[in-house]
């Protein structure tokens, strides 16, 4: 989230002092850098070439609270949405159903008409969504613009979860399969309102080379169906997100420019002119901008292993709990006052979160300063998918998110979203 630890004592020192974390009342808190997203998202802007009509959606599931949603949309960002929730947390926050994209493999027939009604772009997962749609647009009349979403096959990154172009993946409709792409192109020709197309290849552990691998053949299938038609029925390309993060420094701005000269290297057609261009960027927009910090409750010496017992674990680290090799976190320590301990001796350690099973571990055999009952511990790199997206194990009450804007040595907090009390967590 910043660019040194000094940066990161001043907010937690000034969280402690303001109760946003106390060791009694309130021993868990997440906190997200306003300034340092403002920089990442002019530095998505900055990536693209100005004379290209281009369309940054924010995958809201990567932080769908609606006053994170409301600063993307403020930064001239869209919304990419894959539920209702998710459409519903975008249009609370101010987002115009034009700059919205749904996504699901598993759209209702209610969630479709909606969009439909709204004029919210969709992309199609399948040939029986389509048939719905064909359906639903013979009684309502809209604007959304339609596209259908192609797997290209190309093959997976590093991470299979994560990997979403693979041989037999859950999403979209196969390009590779026998008979498939002449029944998409002819699909396409049929239905002269689809004028859109979208592909989306994976994300973290997906190289650069491999998500240009997969434009490039989005591109070419839209080239094709243009072609054949005889005019620019494709208008719109969808080329998802997928752009890795770095989670091993400090380094707060993403690799949007390395992302880009990778789609000139392995797509140079997206970049004619000839094609709108929507991006569905989420992790990369948000992750190295917020923490997850929380008071260790007690330490403990377990067959000469040491183990910090804290209030930070797979209710707000999920992945990292139980993908430990996928998804590692890295972890800082300050004393109970946010003074960072960096520099002092090291012992390795584990890391445990409160939940009640042995796994909940966020960080194993760790090198780190000599934890003590009583510090703090800092999740870095957790704006996505983390405290935004709990897990309510043990009925533990959801945590509070704070926006910071760091004014020199006076953080300013504003409430994202408000901590749980206990009877909230556990009441039907």
């Amino acid at each position: 989230m910043y660019k040194d630890s000094e940066r990161r004592s001043t907010l937690i020192g000034a969280a402690v002092k303001e109760r946003l974390l106390h060791p009694i009342d309130q021993p868990l808190a997440s906190f997200i850098d306003w300034e340092r997203l403002r920089e990442n998202v002019s530095a998505l802007h900055a990536a693209f070439p100005e004379d290209l009509q281009v369309l940054h959606a924010f995958a809201v599931k990567a932080n769908s609270l609606v006053p994170v949603l409301r600063q993307l949309r403020n930064l001239g960002l869209g919304a990419e949405v894959a539920s209702e929730g998710e459409l519903a947390a975008a249009l609370e926050a101010g987002h115009e159903p034009a700059r919205i994209v749904f996504d699901s493999p598993a759209k209702t027939t209610r969630e479709l008409a909606r969009a439909l009604e709204l004029g919210v772009s969709i992309n199609v997962d399948n040939f029986q969504e389509l048939d719905r749609i064909i359906e639903l647009r013979s009684r309502i009349a809209s604007t959304s613009e339609i596209g259908i979403r192609l797997n290209p096959q190309i093959g997976a990154g590093t991470i299979a979860a994560m990997s979403t172009a693979g041989q037999r993946t859950k999403f979209g409709i196969p390009l590779r399969d026998p008979g498939v792409r002449e029944r998409l192109v002819s699909t396409y020709l049929a239905n002269p309102w689809l004028t859109r197309a979208h592909t989306h290849v994976g994300s973290q552990g997906c190289s650069l080379e491999l998500i240009a691998s997969g434009v490039s053949e989005l591109v070419s299938f839209a080239d094709e169906v243009n072609e054949r038609a005889g005019r620019r029925q494709i208008r719109t390309l969808d080329i998802g997100g997928g752009l890795p993060v770095d989670f091993a420094s400090d380094e707060p701005i993403s690799r949007f420019d390395d992302y880009v000269e990778a789609l000139r290297i392995g797509a140079p057609r997206l970049f004619s002119g000839d094609y709108g261009i929507v991006t569905e960027f989420g992790r990369s927009v948000l992750a190295k901008h917020g923490i997850v910090a929380a008071f260790v409750e007690y330490t403990k010496e377990v067959g000469g292993q040491r183990i910090a017992i804290t209030h930070a674990g797979a209710q707000v680290a999920t992945r990292t709990v139980f993908m430990p090799e996928a998804w590692p976190l890295r972890v800082e320590v300050f004393d109970a006052e946010g003074r960072s301990r960096t520099g002092e001796g090291t012992r390795e350690q584990d890391v445990a979160g409160p939940c009640c099973f042995a796994g909940d571990l966020v960080a194993r055999g760790r090198e780190l300063p000599v934890i003590q009952p009583g510090d703090i511990v800092a999740l870095l790199d957790t704006g996505a998918y983390y405290a935004s997206t709990p897990f309510s194990y043990n009925s533990l009450p959801v945590a509070p998110v704070y926006g910071v804007e760091l004014q020199g040595d006076d953080p300013r907090f504003d409430e994202v979203r408000s901590g749980e009390r206990v009877l909230e967590a556990v009441r039907a």
